[in-house]
């Protein structure tokens, strides 16, 4: 009874174990589905800039499961600028693999891609291909922000969104770009994501700061709290905890969450090519 009870935690657990880091685990935050929206009102691309990452950064990270290395998480910046929708976007790739010691519990092999737009900050292409255990699943949409709307290959045509809407890789290179220097305890920061034929309603929290132990040394975070949907793998709705960097890179460096059957943890092992230098790490 045990074994089924830890396989079905499990196996709905996998389903956000790569978005346990990108985008400060959107894909678990407690979601409201925002419903049809009016396309009437005029739209302009809204320029406010990158200023948080660059070109060929790259981000590693190491999933636990309790004491298990469960996984690793892969983020990567592309080299250069590709064009989409005529602008001009960076090309970024996040993947999830299982470790082959934890394939026999729940194999996942995920992998996401975005093409977020440059000036703007908004994704004009997502693709999603992910594999858990025998399930497969894949998705390319590309985003119309001037119609506010989106055709999804899931649709099989188009559907309507808000402005500035984000999938789940677009939005955490967004949320590193939010000014956290006046923020105040509580302080919540709103994103519209959209995940698997759907737009979704998402928050988080700001929490404070905090120097923490890192496989990369000790470093001095901003702590965030994303709203969780309670359920059978989370019992309250703050039973997660992201520790981005206190500087101006904000890079995301642990992800700490209770689940029904465990804990789970996320820890940034290696990182290269940053826009700025790491001066958050507390110097020895």
């Amino acid at each position: 009874m045990w074994n089924v009870t830890v396989y079905n935690t499990m196996k709905k657990v996998s389903k956000i174990i790569l978005g346990a880091v990108l985008g400060i685990f959107l894909m678990s935050f407690s979601t409201t589905n925002l419903g049809t929206y009016s396309s009437a009102d005029s739209f302009d691309y809204r320029s406010i800039g990158n200023y948080a990452f660059t070109y060929n950064e790259k981000l590693s990270y190491r999933v636990h499961y309790g004491f298990i290395n469960a996984a690793n998480i892969k983020m990567q910046v592309g080299s250069k600028p590709l064009t989409v929708n005529g602008r001009k976007t960076y090309y970024i790739k996040a993947e999830g693999k299982t470790l082959s010691t934890f394939d026999w519990m729940f194999k996942v092999r995920d992998k996401f891609e975005t093409y977020l737009d440059q000036d703007a900050l908004i994704p004009q292409k997502f693709i999603k291909a992910v594999q858990e255990d025998n399930y497969k699943d894949h998705d390319l949409v590309y985003f119309k922000h001037d119609k506010k709307s989106l055709y999804s290959s899931k649709v099989k045509g188009n559907m309507k969104m808000p402005q500035y809407t984000q999938d789940i890789i677009s939005a955490l290179y967004y949320a590193r770009n939010l000014d956290f220097a006046s923020a105040k305890i509580g302080q919540e920061y709103p994103l519209n994501i959209y995940l698997d034929k759907e737009i979704y309603n998402l928050k988080f929290k700001y929490a404070g700061k905090q120097i923490i132990k890192t496989d990369v040394g000790k470093v001095k975070c901003i702590k965030l709290v994303p709203k969780l949907v309670v359920d059978r793998v989370f019992k309250n709705e703050d039973d997660m905890t992201v520790w981005i960097t206190d500087d101006k890179n904000k890079i995301p460096v642990r992800v700490k969450a209770k689940i029904a059957v465990g804990s789970l943890k996320v820890d940034l092992t290696s990182y290269s090519n940053l826009r700025h230098p790491f001066s958050s790490k507390v110097k020895k």
